[in-house]
């Protein structure tokens, strides 16, 4: 064989290799559970993608409860990878049912001790706070007459029946949040005596945490009990919203990560975990929320208290979480007759 065969038969040899090396990788598939914020989550992904674009991250979003009663009802065969940003306390369940595999991310040094869980190499671990407000539309509340409630005590005044509405526990982690914080405030006795009162005053329960700040925003109710961070983000898009914080302190949650134990445990999934808790992506939690898993430096959003963490009640998690069925149970033979239809 001729000099000039031999090169071309070289050639169409290496052409194949050349082109897998100039080819990326195939991305892998991450399934991400989560209870987020729409409106924060492609912020967020979009740092985690400039850093990892190999990995091809699937969000399956929803409120709290909901995501907590779907990875429940996978507990035999689980679908998701890890779970980002969901109620510790809903957690807490999905450990107690066996499905969390203990991971240690990189940079849990950091992570403040109310933020994760106490074993050694942590179940879960948290990024931020959410809490209890109040989303009170001042046009109408003016319209009306009504006055600025100030605490969860004002809310069962008779002059706020029907200009209330609120979160379904069952449904939204927003919700339980807040049922959880009363009776912890002010015992099971007086705090289920007090929610008999303020359901009087409820005009629905919605089946989202946000839902009653969006309704406020939009002035079909005066006064949507939700979590601060959607009353902020509804006036900045313009509406006649103001945040108001309980006297007596408010309900609040961590939201959390956790690894799903399955028969194959991705690489990918530690990954993710790993950068959930990094100061990229911390610094832009606390954008929004001052309440992280560790001190970032950014300066306390505006509208919030002084000091946020003096707003948060004294909460017992293991307490919230034990006790959830038997609340939730409760909570939907008294009052679920008000609740939005499930769509």
């Amino acid at each position: 064989m001729n000099r000039r065969w031999l090169r071309i038969t070289k050639n169409l040899l290496l052409t194949p290799m050349l082109l897998l090396t100039a080819l990326p990788a195939w991305a892998e598939d991450l399934l991400v559970y989560t209870a987020l914020e729409d409106d924060e989550i492609p912020g967020y992904l979009e740092l985690f993608k400039k850093s990892h674009p190999d990995i091809n991250v699937k969000i399956v979003r929803d409120s709290t409860g909901i995501i907590t009663a779907k990875l429940l009802a996978e507990k035999d065969n689980p679908q998701a990878d890890l779970i980002w940003g969901t109620a510790a306390t809903s957690l807490m369940l999905c450990d107690q049912a066996g499905m969390v595999q203990p991971y240690a991310p990189k940079g849990l040094e950091k992570v403040r001790g109310f933020m994760r869980d106490t074993n050694p190499v942590p179940h879960w671990v948290g990024i931020k706070a959410w809490e209890t407000g109040f989303c009170v539309n001042t046009v109408e509340m003016e319209a009306k007459k009504l006055p600025m409630p100030k605490s969860f005590a004002d809310l069962i005044n008779p002059v706020y029946k029907g200009h209330l509405v609120m979160p379904n526990p069952a449904s939204s982690g927003t919700g339980y949040l807040t049922v959880s914080a009363i009776l912890q405030l002010m015992g099971e006795e007086k705090g289920w005596a007090y929610l008999d009162k303020l359901h009087d005053n409820m005009s629905s329960y919605t089946h989202s945490g946000s839902k009653p700040c969006k309704m406020a925003g939009a002035g079909e109710t005066e006064i949507g009990i939700s979590f601060a961070y959607r009353g902020f983000m509804q006036k900045k898009k313009g509406e006649p919203v103001v945040t108001v914080f309980p006297s007596e302190g408010s309900g609040w949650d961590v939201e959390a990560n956790a690894l799903i134990k399955k028969a194959k445990i991705k690489d990918s999934a530690k990954t993710f975990l790993d950068w959930a808790i990094g100061s990229e992506v911390m610094s832009a939690y606390a954008k929004v929320y001052p309440v992280t898993a560790y001190a970032t430096g950014v300066a306390i959003p505006e509208g919030y208290p002084a000091d946020p963490e003096k707003q948060l009640i004294k909460n017992d998690f293991a307490w919230a979480a034990t006790n959830r069925a038997q609340i939730l149970e409760q909570w939907s033979k008294r009052y679920d007759g008000k609740s939005e239809a499930k769509k």
